[in-house]
């Protein structure tokens, strides 16, 4: 579908991003809970070892997903910039900022997954006894957690000026916008707890990711209003 210019519909330019949006969940499910629920087992780090040799091929396929995930990520941040800039062009920059500094952390925190297969599969460091590699595990599991703590700081500040971005629009609803900027609260709220107070379990993934699932289903299904959206491309030209 075209627009009267020739260039590429809005709705179009929706789905695409509500499809690149909803492929994050079925992959970001089975990097982060799939794989972690099957290999590691929580305060037994010499059982998780065991789980982790055992099926290396899974750990690694988390891996490359938790990988794809980010770069997808890049695409969504691509496509929505394409589809609300006309809204506020400083304000879209920044959710693309935003949401570019976060996919380098994430992408390098696999690195600390990959030491653990060098641990466990090195045969070089047998000098080491079982006790040391399994600290060793332990180690970078809880790197490889504390960076994607880090990693959902910038996962949560892209989504307020994108709430902005949405709440703004006249082309999509503006409770989606309030969603995603409450989502943004979520996330750095889980994220600074998970930092300065280590010992206390707070998990409010599905406040913070409500008004994201939502918004990539209404941009599939629905796609936005074609008529505002031109409107709005015509007042910011």
């Amino acid at each position: 579908m075209m627009t009267r210019t020739g260039e590429i519909s809005p709705l179009v330019r929706a789905r695409v991003a509500g499809i690149l949006y909803l492929s994050e969940i079925p992959l970001g499910l089975f990097s982060l809970l799939y794989v972690h629920t099957r290999l590691v087992v929580p305060g037994d780090v010499a059982a998780t070892a065991s789980k982790i040799v055992a099926s290396e091929s899974l750990f690694r396929l988390g891996i490359a997903t938790a990988l794809i995930v980010t770069l997808v990520n890049m695409l969504v941040a691509l496509a929505l910039y394409q589809l609300l800039k006309s809204v506020n062009k400083n304000m879209a920059a920044l959710m693309v900022i935003f949401a570019l500094l976060g996919i380098p952390i994430a992408m390098l925190n696999e690195l600390n997954n990959f030491a653990i297969l060098l641990v466990l599969g090195d045969s070089r460091l047998t000098v080491f006894t079982p006790d040391q590699l399994h600290a060793l595990v332990a180690l970078f599991l809880n790197l490889h957690s504390n960076a994607g703590n880090i990693a959902n700081i910038f996962w949560g500040l892209w989504l307020f000026p994108m709430g902005y971005l949405v709440f703004k629009s006249g082309f999509l609803p503006r409770i989606l916008g309030i969603l995603l900027m409450i989502g943004c609260f979520g996330y750095l709220i889980q994220s600074f707890t998970a930092i300065l107070l280590p010992n206390l379990d707070v998990n409010i993934a599905l406040l913070s990711s409500s008004g994201e699932i939502l918004l990539a289903l209404w941009l599939l299904i629905r796609g936005v209003n074609v008529e505002r959206w031109e409107q709005r491309v015509r007042e910011s030209a």
